[in-house]
């Protein structure tokens, strides 16, 4: 029988561990489905990583592993799936914010061959205005930097073994799992969801950490940021060359007023240009360091007693 696991990266969600594998194991049993829980404790300073404990000597299906420090979302996403055995993986929140009634839908869907199922969100449920109006602005931010439609898209998803293998085996550290997704290609399908209300705890996103996350991926994945920096450059001549041709009109016509007020004013447009781009290219430039440095995405402190492989340090199969 085939195999699913469900990979679940959390962070300082103690609360909703015992739920949230409760809720899972009940239901996939319940739809006869063969699966396997991957928690991972993004570094939490909570008991998240204890009651990951306590949830798999409960059950057997259960595997979940800990980092060292917090290193972010994506980390504990690829984590995840270097932890999972399954013939085909479903990245989900812990949260239960993905509904689970969704997953027998994309399990059907890879069983017919597809070999990702993108879930896609029809509603974003009950979330605050300011939340609402912060993840618009990061979606389409995101959408015109990597050239995709983000606006409705999330990490919930499922994808096939081989796709899997694929995400695995890119050697980039500054990973964005959602953009990848799209990326690798392969046979695509969609179903369409709900988010569900959290019952225990609040968001962990916020408007600041919103932009950060949008502005790292994008980053990582586009190099669409280092154009806008020759737009801005274009825009400055084009400015400078019509503001000349007007001076030197009004130089012949004998209407000149003498002043520094236009020579401030290029000066500030176009030195803050300046200052933008070399921020960009800065980022890059940053991006590129922490690449030729070649330190792990992640560093795991423990794992469960039911995963096999290096405890301290990064963790490898087979090892």
């Amino acid at each position: 029988m085939a195999l699913l696991s469900i990979v679940l990266p959390s962070y300082n969600e103690e609360q909703n561990i015992a739920n949230t594998a409760k809720v899972l194991s009940e239901f996939l049993e319940r739809e006869q489905i063969e699966y396997e829980l991957v928690f991972i404790s993004d570094g939490s300073k909570d008991r998240t990583y204890e009651e990951i404990v306590k949830a798999r000597e409960k059950n057997p299906r259960i595997k979940g592993a800990a980092f060292s420090r917090n290193f972010g979302k994506e980390a504990g996403i690829f984590a995840g799936l270097e932890l999972t055995t399954g013939d085909a993986v479903i990245v989900m929140d812990c949260d239960l914010q993905h509904p689970p009634a969704v997953i027998p839908q994309m399990w059907k869907l890879w069983q017919e061959g597809a070999q990702v199922v993108e879930g896609v969100k029809s509603s974003r449920g009950k979330e605050s205005l300011a939340h609402k109006l912060s993840a618009g602005l990061f979606y389409k931010i995101m959408s015109k930097l990597i050239g995709m439609d983000m606006n409705a898209s999330s990490d919930f998803k499922l994808l096939d073994r081989q796709v899997v293998d694929v995400l695995l085996s890119l050697p980039e550290r500054n990973t964005f799992f959602r953009a990848l997704s799209f990326w690798v290609g392969f046979r695509t399908e969609v179903v369409y969801y709900e988010v569900q209300e959290r019952q225990f705890g609040e968001s962990k996103w916020s408007l600041f950490s919103l932009m950060k996350y949008a502005v790292t991926n994008a980053t990582s994945f586009s190099t669409m940021p280092l154009q806008l920096v020759t737009v801005m450059g274009f825009l400055s001549i084009m400015f400078s060359v019509v503001l000349g041709i007007q001076t030197f009109v009004k130089y012949l016509s004998g209407t000149a007023v003498e002043g520094f007020t236009t020579v401030i004013l290029l000066l500030l447009i176009i030195g803050g240009c300046l200052m933008i781009s070399l921020g960009i290219i800065g980022h890059y430039i940053a991006r590129i360091y922490e690449e030729v440095k070649g330190r792990p995405k992640y560093i795991i402190s423990d794992v469960t007693d039911n995963v096999q492989g290096q405890v301290l340090g990064t963790w490898r199969k087979g090892q």
